[in-house]
């Protein structure tokens, strides 16, 4: 599944240069992860945000938004925004900072370090 490069770029200008956020390709997507937390992200033309258990059944009562759910068990606290709630600068900085609120609220966590993959040997001709 690709991403939506566009509202990939409008993410990169909200976050501008913040030295506590960086991106993972995951889930097919791209992730924006805010204190090592995954804050918000963008799977196809959608917007993938992290708002808490708290926040969550309040967030499903807006327009354009669903159950975060491609595995077929929705993640609980995690919703998505379609395009067409994410139309202006306004509506996607209001997600955003909804993400950041809650993501600011856990204690921070390093960012995995990952391992490399073992090569396979190579055989002698």
């Amino acid at each position: 599944m690709a991403f939506n490069p566009e509202l990939a770029n409008r993410l990169r200008d909200l976050f501008g240069a913040d030295p506590q956020v960086y991106e993972l390709k995951m889930f097919g997507g791209l992730a924006f992860m805010h204190r090592g937390h995954m804050c918000c992200g963008v799977l196809a033309d959608e917007l993938m945000v992290r708002v808490g258990a708290d926040a969550y059944a309040s967030c499903l009562g807006e327009a354009h938004t669903r159950p975060m759910d491609f595995t077929g068990r929705p993640m609980k606290g995690m919703v998505m925004v379609a395009a067409s709630g994410l139309e202006t600068a306004a509506s996607l900085r209001r997600w955003v900072e909804r993400a950041v609120a809650y993501t600011t609220s856990l204690p921070p966590k390093k960012p995995k370090t990952r391992k490399p993959k073992p090569r396979k040997p190579v055989r002698a001709r």
